[in-house]
């Protein structure tokens, strides 16, 4: 089955767009339904569009349709705030259930994000909690029957290696250890069985393959059995069970909405569920299966073309995210002469060439296209430019 979905994406004439693994594209459709939301619903119905338009069930409604990607069931994802939040929240009420341990385990490539959460929360509670980051390879060896929690990326952001969901979940659960995954690079790129893993909890944004815009609301899943006993660590209004009732002592929402904290950003979550109609009907094996046709293609041509890099990602795609990553010393600014020629990859310290393949979008003459302009830039040394030497704030 072709997942190839072009025209629900506006797409700049003359650019081939390989950097939805850090912002999706705009969708077609998010256009009208933020009009909608400010227009009509806001600008018509004001503070009653909480009723009249069900802002209120948003991010349940949200939640359920990313589910339906990440291999969760219905009521298991709430959404709304920063993945970094969310990651607050899930470490902290996995500690909570491991009470007499005290060490969290990560792994040295982890996203910096979830460490300094981690390093953050390890400081607040002042409780001689440590955090222990082996290399990805060592992970499994390092979890012990000292560890409360292992918190772990899926797909790490800057070469694509994945790690085993289901090994990494059977190890920690035979120690006894609370098991946390955050599917930033997951959900939308490869096939997830949150079901099936086991594992507590799960985090993740939408902002990248997922396409729900700049600062997208993030997600949060709770596996269904333990949800009643979880314990928030930012117990917010929206979490409470009446949140209305003013109740000036919190009770926690018996499901997964107590994980919930502030006042849901509604234009946001408008323009994520219209991004999300793009996944209707869509089988992601089916993308999974598009995706690495598209990057191991990627990756054959530009070691054709270009002998002089080096493949920073996992060769085999069993293990490898949707993404491919090349080391070049000068990586940076051979990434900007790129843009310049309309093939819009980034750059991740300190010599990371990262490209990222979102198979409803992309198709092979778009790869064999990029490929061929990385030659060029590669090659013919275009980025040796001056003007390609001066780095913006974001890379």
């Amino acid at each position: 089955m072709t997942v190839l979905r072009k025209e629900l994406f506006h797409l700049p004439e003359g650019v081939i767009y390989l950097d939805g693994n850090s912002l999706g594209p705009l969708p077609v459709n998010a256009e009208a339904r933020a009009r909608e939301v400010m227009t009509r619903e806001w600008g018509q119905d004001l503070i009653r569009a909480w009723n009249t338009a069900d802002w209120i069930s948003l991010p349940k409604k949200v939640g359920d349709r990313i589910g339906r990607i990440i291999g969760a069931p219905e009521g298991s994802v709430a959404t709304g705030d920063t993945l970094s939040i969310k990651v607050y929240q899930a470490l902290a009420a996995a500690l909570k259930m491991n009470p007499d341990r005290r060490a969290i385990l990560s792994d040295s490539g982890n996203f910096p994000t979830d460490l300094y959460m981690a390093q953050g929360l390890i400081g607040t509670i002042d409780k001689g909690y440590e955090l222990r980051t082996p290399a990805p390879e060592d992970v499994v060896d390092a979890i012990t029957d000292e560890v409360a929690v292992v918190m772990l990326t899926h797909v790490d952001y800057r070469t694509g290696r994945m790690h085993d969901m289901a090994a990494i979940t059977r190890a920690a659960h035979a120690v006894g250890a609370v098991m946390i995954w955050d599917l930033a690079h997951s959900a939308g790129a490869v096939p997830v069985d949150m079901v099936g893993s086991g594992a507590e909890f799960a985090v993740g944004c939408t902002y990248k393959y997922l396409n729900g815009g700049p600062g997208a609301p993030a997600f949060i899943y709770a596996r269904p059995d333990i949800v009643e006993t979880v314990q928030p660590a930012l117990a917010g209004w929206m979490g409470h069970e009446e949140p209305f009732a003013m109740d000036p002592d919190y009770r926690p929402a018996m499901s997964t909405e107590r994980l919930r904290v502030g006042t849901p950003p509604i234009l946001q979550l408008s323009v994520l569920d219209a991004a999300l109609d793009a996944w209707d009907g869509l089988s992601m094996d089916d993308v999974r299966a598009a995706s690495i046709r598209l990057s191991d293609l990627f990756i054959a041509e530009v070691e054709r073309l270009c002998p002089t890099l080096t493949l920073a990602s996992p060769r085999d795609a069993g293990v490898r995210g949707s993404q491919v990553s090349f080391r070049f010393e000068h990586g940076y600014s051979a990434i900007q002469a790129l843009i310049d020629r309309g093939v819009i990859g980034d750059f991740r310290a300190p010599d990371i060439m990262r490209f990222g393949f979102a198979p409803l979008y992309l198709d092979e003459g778009d790869i064999r296209a990029a490929a061929d302009h990385v030659a060029t830039v590669i090659n013919d040394s275009l980025w040796n430019d001056p003007k390609y030497q001066t780095r913006s704030r974001v890379t």
